[in-house]
């Protein structure tokens, strides 16, 4: 039996053949763009890319599928080698920080590109480089009791004040939902091409489609 076989019964085979053999490139591995990338690898996706130079800290563990043992590792490596234990998906795990002198090198054989960098600067680059290549890009982003999925061509980076990573609310139920809605989005592209995009807040538990 299939490791897949729920989501196959679920998506039908022609779309889970689809999923197998679509390149996604994750920019970054925390809070969303790990369970990002777990969620995708356990429902089918065999080529993922990783992007993230950052290192796993204690205070990641409630939110990010990390262990005490992964303290002091990086974030991108310990994600690929816990999916290639659980289920065999094999992660290209890129350990560098993305800057706009790099986004041809790193995100280059992309084919689809899901942005959940902490900043404006590495997010205006994945922007940027997603747009002049014509490559479907989605953007994921929390703020407090907030959540947004939107796809590249409405996509405002939002302004460098808000980018001190080092101190805000976060509930991982929050991660979680947001995490749901941008991998349904991810899959409901890969299969009929159409780009939708959501907003999600917690405290009425609310998911709303986004027309701009």
């Amino acid at each position: 039996m299939s490791i897949f076989f729920h989501e196959q019964l679920y998506r039908t085979n022609a779309v889970m053949a689809k999923l197998k053999n679509y390149p996604v490139t994750i920019c970054g591995a925390g809070a969303l763009g790990a369970n990002i990338a777990e969620n995708l690898a356990r429902s089918g996706f065999d080529k993922l890319t990783v992007i993230d130079r950052d290192r796993i800290e204690e205070r990641n563990l409630s939110t990010q599928p990390y262990y005490r043992s992964d303290v002091g590792a990086f974030k991108a490596k310990i994600l690929a080698n816990n999916l290639y234990r659980a289920i065999g998906t094999k992660v290209d795990a890129k350990t560098k920080e993305l800057t706009p002198a790099n986004t041809t090198q790193l995100l280059k054989d992309s084919q689809l590109i899901i942005d959940v960098f902490d900043n404006s600067v590495a997010r205006q680059a994945v922007k940027d480089y997603a747009e002049q290549l014509s490559i479907p890009c989605l953007h994921a982003g929390l703020s407090a009791d907030y959540a947004e999925v939107i796809w590249n061509d409405v996509y405002r980076v939002p302004s460098e004040v808000n980018d001190d990573v080092c101190d805000y609310p976060l509930t991982r139920n929050l991660v979680m939902l947001t995490v749901a809605v941008a991998c349904e989005a991810i899959v409901s592209f890969i299969a009929t091409t159409e780009q939708r995009n959501f907003t999600i807040t917690l405290k009425d538990v609310t998911v709303k489609s986004l027309f701009l």
